[in-house]
């Protein structure tokens, strides 16, 4: 018997381009992720942060453990408890281009 397809209600939406900065090495683990499930990092993201705006975890255990093995690979050692206590160091690149300048 051929499996019945379900169709599932589609959103139009307008995306905006950002600007957004992010810790290094979260932004890889993250890029992998999508990679991973052939999705785009904005993609990726928006389903995170709808997820997270009902109060719901995201990611399934199987996703968790590849997270786990990412954040190994990528030497993030960040959780949530860093949340918010994050400080900027001035990259060499940064310092490079203003002494260039003067």
């Amino acid at each position: 018997m051929p499996r019945k397809r379900i169709s599932h209600p589609t959103y139009a939406v307008e995306r905006v381009q950002t600007g957004v900065r992010m810790e290094k090495r979260l932004l890889k683990v993250l890029r992998a992720l999508a990679d991973y499930h052939d999705l785009t990092l904005g993609d990726l993201l928006e389903g995170i942060v709808l997820h997270a705006f009902d109060g719901k975890c995201p990611f399934g255990a199987a996703n968790l453990k590849r997270i786990k093995d990412l954040k190994q690979f990528y030497g993030l050692d960040l959780n949530s408890a860093a949340s918010h206590r994050l400080v900027e160091i001035e990259s060499e690149s940064a310092t490079r281009r203003v002494s260039q300048k003067t």
